[in-house]
């Protein structure tokens, strides 16, 4: 090697970089390769077991791959009446036809449904996106529920223990009587693994049909005073923080601990 030469840059595997691009989360990247829709420097690939680096040429359906940028993570309130999918079959708008036209192409942490509405975090990183949504994460997510009844702490046992419903086993939820309004009530619900309009089912299963869902919070991050249609960044610091990332928003070696006091005897 001469004084001049630089080292070889290390490559990283191709659906991590797709990720970090913004295109896909890292498995949707790793179908669409295997799908033979990405091509590196004109060659189409079949595999995903395939290092690249900044000087590969990569395109997805003969588009170049977008610069990659920071991981950014991005607060949205949504509002009710929104689709959270990039396209729609039946025409209706989606979160992203109302985002300011400054935001990079994001993609959304898992989804709420068109009559949901509250707290909806934004991404650009597929890698963030994925990592925010796997179960592992534990995070609760809180949502204020407003159902058409008048329970009482009892009736929400079912759902503290577990349902099945239609062979389907829910987690147990956490759940509170906040107030009686009429003929509604108030609630917060917490769950850990979001799915398919989960908390409209549970309760139609105890007999508590839901007319309004607002997401108040996902793990760490929170709806605050945020109106609808309004979106917010997170800081990256506090992102690195709380996925226990470090400075390149890769996975820390050592996760960092808060100092513990010692009592003293």
């Amino acid at each position: 090697m001469t004084e001049t030469s630089q080292p070889p840059k290390v490559g990283e595997r191709i659906a991590k970089v797709i990720a970090r691009s913004g295109r896909a989360s890292r498995r949707e990247a790793e179908r669409l390769i295997e799908a033979g829709r990405v091509s590196v420097n004109g060659k189409t690939i079949q595999s995903p077991a395939l290092d690249v680096t900044a000087t590969d040429k990569i395109t997805v359906d003969d588009q170049p791959l977008a610069e990659a940028e920071p991981p950014r993570l991005w607060l949205y309130h949504k509002p009710s009446g929104l689709v959270t999918t990039a396209r729609d079959e039946k025409g209706r708008q989606t979160v992203f036809d109302t985002l300011p036209e400054e935001m990079p192409r994001v993609l959304s942490v898992g989804r709420l449904d068109i009559n949901s509405e509250g707290l909806l975090l934004l991404t650009n990183d597929g890698g963030i996106k994925r990592r925010l949504e796997l179960p592992s994460t534990g995070w609760v997510r809180k949502y204020r529920v407003r159902v058409n009844g008048r329970p009482s702490e009892e009736s929400f046992e079912p759902l503290r223990k577990g349902l099945v419903i239609e062979g389907e086993r829910f987690q147990p939820m956490t759940v509170s009587l906040d107030r009686q309004q009429g003929a509604n009530a108030w609630i917060t619900v917490g769950i850990r693994e979001g799915r398919n309009r989960e908390i409209r089912r549970a309760m139609e299963t105890i007999g508590l049909p839901v007319n309004r869902l607002i997401r108040i919070s996902y793990g760490p991050f929170r709806l605050g005073t945020l109106k609808a249609g309004e979106v917010e960044e997170v800081k990256g610091r506090v992102l690195r923080d709380q996925l226990g990332l470090d400075k390149d928003f890769e996975p820390a070696a050592t996760p960092k601990r808060k100092p513990q006091r010692r009592r003293r005897p």
